[in-house]
């Protein structure tokens, strides 16, 4: 993981770098293999999605499906465990490294952001901060996971929530900012 530049050196509030060149290069040439070779893909096409990630730096387990609309800022921040479904539009803004576990689900256009900047910094020092999301968690609909959080196994997350502390296991979380709104419990027998 590259980490952020020195935001007085870099001059980053002013409109300077917050990675190295180097970074930028990398991220400059992702950022066109995804388009010419992955975004313009019909939905079945998961494994190619797959095969353009995993080039990038990105650990992807079994039967991942990641949709063609789907922004990843930089694939070797991102690792997902088996059977993770991320949906059209969703937005991985992995500054910071993002994993997400077996079974998860990321529904359209969800933000997860693993990155903030220091407030009370003059110069607005860029922070990187991961996101972990447990395995068979829902982020659903255009839900937002903020830097630094963990969303615990099985938790939830509903549409347009926007959680900024960690979630507990098998719980429910709604509204802005998030708050816990029943245990969540699997039906018996269900796959």
């Amino acid at each position: 993981m590259a980490e952020p530049l020195d935001a007085r050196a870099s001059g980053s509030r002013s409109g300077g770098p917050s990675f190295s060149l180097g970074n930028r290069i990398g991220r400059a040439l992702w950022t066109l293999c995804w388009l010419l070779l992955a975004r313009w893909t019909p939905p079945p096409l998961h494994g190619w999605r797959a095969l353009v990630l995993k080039l990038f730096g990105a650990k992807l387990g079994r039967g991942c499906r990641v949709h063609a609309s789907v922004n990843v800022w930089w694939p070797a921040n991102l690792e997902l465990g088996d059977n993770v479904l991320i949906g059209p539009g969703a937005r991985l803004y992995n500054q910071g490294r993002i994993t997400i576990g077996s079974d998860s689900i990321v529904s359209q256009r969800a933000h997860l952001c693993a990155s903030t900047h220091d407030v009370s910094d003059p110069n607005f020092q860029l922070v990187v901060r991961p996101v972990s999301i447990g395995a068979q968690c829902w982020v659903a609909a255009e839900a937002f996971v903020g830097p630094g959080v963990t969303m615990g196994e099985g938790s939830v997350l509903a549409a347009r929530g926007a959680l900024f502390e960690d979630a507990e296991s098998w719980t429910i979380y709604r509204g802005n900012p998030a708050a816990a709104v029943k245990p969540r419990a699997l039906r018996s027998g269900a796959a």
